[in-house]
């Protein structure tokens, strides 16, 4: 498939432009290196090491999703990615607004970017899912949700603060008191797998539930993400020393994760439904991880070529496609000649995660090469 102009952008990494921050770069590539991480089945294998080792046993588990009411890293690569695209979009329509683009122009091409990442979560669902898959599991997935948090985030781009903090309070109260006062039987249990409204809602629509217990419904709570991203890309923008900027973003993160911690003595944080705990907890930590990248990347001078995460960062979507896709298992397939050679000294289980290793780096490798000419492909 030919990729139009408007999706190939050059960037001059000599110095950062002012309408890119190394620090949200920074950011999201962390996430989305541990996310294509999990493509190489590396966390898998450190679930049954030699010995039961107890310290590959605890990372392992990090890495795969907390069965229902909990949280685990791994379980904040969506929120994380979502929190810091919605950052992302200040930066991109300012610098289109400040060319002179009206805000019509703007909101189509915003729909237009919606439609493609829409587009692509449902290739990628199509080619990667197993048998057990629903049509749940699609709207429940990282890209169609950012497609309509985008849409709903682009709205209130140009509104004051108070009118997206109340936006944000008010979708998470809303789905909290539908998920409490759905009077159904059998779907009036709004925190048990299966039999809350969420789920009443997807055997509405699809006739199905989804094995894993997500739901649909989780498309409008995540929106919440992308709104406080907005948010904080909008203080990231602004005139104001480092230092105050990095105290607010202290500030609000501390906030957000002690009022989560709070809110669970009355709702557990459940990633699968997006519960108002999972949520506020979520992005309370999500700014306390961007203080650090901030710390990092503006204050302590880090370098635009220091870091394999920058070069990750320019070029999330694509590798995220080319991870999920197949294109892990065909670099695995590269690799095992080589990897698999040093099983004699290795072990079995130790070859297997030096191909892990060397798929992670190849796919990382993509990324540098792109981003030493310059290319980054975008939507």
């Amino acid at each position: 498939m030919a990729i139009p102009d408007q999706m190939i952008e050059a960037y001059d990494f000599q110095g950062e432009s002012p309408d890119r921050l190394p620090s949200i770069d920074l950011f999201r590539g962390v996430v989305m290196f541990l996310l294509i991480g999990a493509a190489t089945q590396l966390f898998d294998l450190l679930l049954a090491p030699p010995g039961k080792a107890c310290l590959f046993l605890f990372l392992g588990r990090q890495f795969q999703h907390s069965p229902w009411n909990g949280l685990r890293l791994i379980d904040l690569g969506q929120p994380f990615f979502m929190f810091i695209s919605g950052a992302s979009m200040v930066f991109s329509y300012n610098k289109r607004w400040s060319r002179g683009e009206t805000w019509k122009s703007t909101f189509l091409h915003c729909l237009f970017r919606a439609g493609l990442l829409f587009f692509f979560g449902w290739a990628l669902f199509h080619v990667s899912a197993d048998d057990s898959a629903t049509r749940v599991d699609l709207y429940a997935s990282v890209l169609p949700q950012l497609a309509v948090a985008s849409v709903g985030a682009f709205l209130l781009l140009k509104q004051p603060l108070r009118l997206k903090i109340a936006a944000s309070v008010g979708i998470l109260l809303i789905t909290e008191l539908v998920y409490r006062l759905w009077p159904v039987p059998g779907f009036d249990q709004p925190f048990v797998p299966g039999k809350n409204f969420g789920s009443y809602l997807d055997l509405k629509l699809f006739g199905k539930l989804s094995e894993q217990n997500v739901v649909s419904l989780n498309i409008v709570p995540a929106m919440v993400y992308v709104i406080m991203g907005v948010i904080v890309g909008g203080l990231l923008m602004r005139q104001g020393s480092k230092l105050d900027k990095l105290l607010v973003l202290l500030g609000a993160g501390s906030m957000g994760v002690v009022l989560g911690l709070a809110l669970l003595l009355l709702t557990p944080a459940i990633r699968r439904l997006e519960t108002s705990s999972f949520v506020v907890l979520a992005t309370g930590l999500a700014f306390l991880a961007l203080a650090l990248g901030y710390w990092l990347a503006e204050m302590r001078g880090l370098s635009a070529r220091s870091t394999i995460f920058l070069a990750v960062g320019h070029n999330t979507l694509l590798i995220f496609l080319f991870a999920l896709s197949g294109g892990a298992l065909w670099l695995g397939n590269i690799a095992k000649p080589f990897s698999m050679s040093f099983e004699g000294w290795l072990g079995a289980w130790g070859s297997q995660i030096l191909t892990s290793l060397l798929v992670w780096g190849m796919m990382c490798g993509i990324c540098y090469w792109l981003y030493n000419r310059r290319l980054v492909i975008k939507v």
